[in-house]
């Protein structure tokens, strides 16, 4: 009884270290993952505030005003819409451009300012092509006197979004083939410790698949737990970063995180599973002596 304690505490103490190394890791890459679903809900918010300007022409009637209004509502690419009146033009332009005392109505007697709805599109189509195709059938009615898009600003926040997304997915990949290299050296050492019972059980006989088994099934619970202790990990963290910065319950909602806690097990299984299959495959092929 003795011998046995001391050849099973050993593999119990590495089987343990295996697992917590195997978690410590999923649960960086589940940081990693909520960092960029928050990124992604940022980039679509702002996106989703951006969009064009249509002037009305100063002939424009309450009637004209109000078929447009039905016309946004209706439509599947905006967001939001408001509408100004030529005085509310006027008062915003005052109140950001003009110098203090002045007004533009003082400087050239009349309101040079038509009323103006603004409208912002949904993030799926707050790009320069999808925005020229929607303003396109607009330009032609007669109730519009011009419209101004924001190209600028468009481009820069697309820029921003495809670089903060390159650089997110180059990290996620280079941790992932990292993650991978250290998950597969643990689960090795764990079946390291057990090479000469790999031996032994190929002296009597038994088949690949036969050793095989116990292995992948141990690793894959080993990949279960981990990934249960990495989520309850991250779950914590997560709940106690929203209640230090509500902002962040907003940028990501637990339903999304619920997708990140499903891919840590599916992700920590398939990874020790994979890892076990190479390291018995591995000592399946020494010999002996090679073993030492």
């Amino acid at each position: 009884m003795k011998k046995k304690k001391k050849h099973s505490l050993p593999l119990l103490g590495s089987k343990f270290t295996a697992t917590v190394s195997v978690a410590l890791v999923l649960f960086v890459l589940g940081i990693l993952a909520l960092i960029g679903i928050a990124a992604k809900n940022t980039a679509d918010d702002i996106r989703s505030h951006l969009g064009f300007v249509v002037i009305l022409n100063e002939n424009v009637t309450d009637a004209d005003i109000n078929a447009l209004k039905a016309k946004w509502e209706s439509e599947p690419y905006v967001s939001e819409y408001t509408f100004s009146t030529a005085e509310q033009v006027l008062d915003k332009w005052n109140e950001t451009m003009a110098a203090e005392g002045d007004s533009l109505t003082q400087l050239l007697g009349v309101n040079p300012f038509y009323p103006e709805f603004e409208i912002a599109v949904k993030s799926e189509f707050a790009d320069i092509d999808s925005l020229e195709k929607i303003v396109k059938p607009l330009r032609g009615l007669s109730v519009v006197d011009d419209i101004r898009m924001h190209n600028d600003m468009v481009q820069s926040i697309n820029a921003t979004v495809h670089s903060l997304t390159v650089i997110l997915s180059a990290v996620a990949l280079a941790l992932l083939i990292i993650s991978f290299a250290l998950i597969n050296n643990t689960v090795r050492l764990t079946v390291f410790a057990r090479r000469f019972s790999i031996h032994t059980m190929k002296l009597v006989g038994a088949t690949a698949a036969f050793i095989r088994r116990p292995f992948l099934l141990g690793n894959m619970l080993q990949g279960l737990v981990a990934a249960f202790v990495a989520g309850i990990a991250l779950a914590g963290t997560l709940y106690y970063v929203g209640t230090i910065e509500p902002q962040v319950s907003v940028l990501i909602e637990w339903k999304e995180a619920l997708y990140v806690f499903a891919a840590l097990f599916v992700v920590g299984i398939l990874i020790c599973t994979l890892s076990a299959l190479l390291s018995t495959n591995r000592y399946l092929r020494l010999g002996y002596d090679d073993m030492f």
